[in-house]
């Protein structure tokens, strides 16, 4: 019969490495809310400048808009993906500490094995259960969230490329215009490694 003396712990990822792993994560979205702010500023002087150019960058113009909204939409979805980040931190800091706190009571119970520290190891381990479903439900979350905002790129890495193509329109004003959307689209192909690279993270490949 299993008890919590002969139960052998599930086998987790080390939660220590998965705090690493989150802290890496976290800074590459700061770095990347840092590079949508960039677009934005962008995307106005875009448009301003589409504006002198006249109907020739009409098309220049809309496009450089919906970078504009790209943008803060990227923005917004980095803010929830920080949330999840804060919410998975937390849970791996109580995973810790259940660590520590179990293997001390194990250590006890094993000492004693008639004592009350059984039925509170047998509590413990429950609670640890607990938390590795919520932080495996969070991983889970963060990782659905960040295919979104891959995707949310994608579509920017389209539009940078369509204002390259409307920008050859932009008659006298085709070399500036092809400037800028030739810096759209390096700064969307960034975002688009950082956030390829996080969708690799050992966080969410266990490896």
């Amino acid at each position: 019969m299993m008890n919590a003396l002969t139960m052998s712990p599930a086998r987790q990822p080390p939660a220590g490495d998965d705090l690493l792993r989150i802290v890496r994560i976290n800074e590459e979205i700061k770095r990347v809310v840092g590079v949508s702010f960039k677009i934005n500023i962008m995307a106005l002087n875009a448009i301003f400048l589409a504006k002198r150019a006249g109907t020739a960058a009409r098309g220049f113009g809309v496009l450089s808009n919906e970078l504009r909204v790209f943008s803060q939409d990227l923005r917004t979805c980095m803010e929830a993906l920080t949330g999840l980040i804060h919410g998975c931190v937390n849970e791996v800091s109580i995973v810790l500490q259940d660590i520590r706190f179990t293997r001390l009571l194990r250590e006890a119970a094993e000492l004693a094995p008639k004592s009350a520290a059984i039925a509170v190891l047998q509590r413990r381990e429950d609670e640890n259960d607990e938390h590795r479903q919520k932080l495996a439900r969070l991983r889970g979350q963060l990782k659905r969230a960040l295919e979104d905002a891959f995707q949310m790129v994608e579509l920017g890495g389209v539009l940078a490329k369509s204002a390259k193509i409307e920008a050859a329109y932009g008659q006298s004003f085709a070399p500036s215009l092809s400037q800028v959307s030739g810096e759209f689209d390096g700064i969307v192909e960034e975002i688009r490694g950082s956030l390829e690279s996080l969708r690799r993270s050992a966080f969410f490949t266990g490896h």
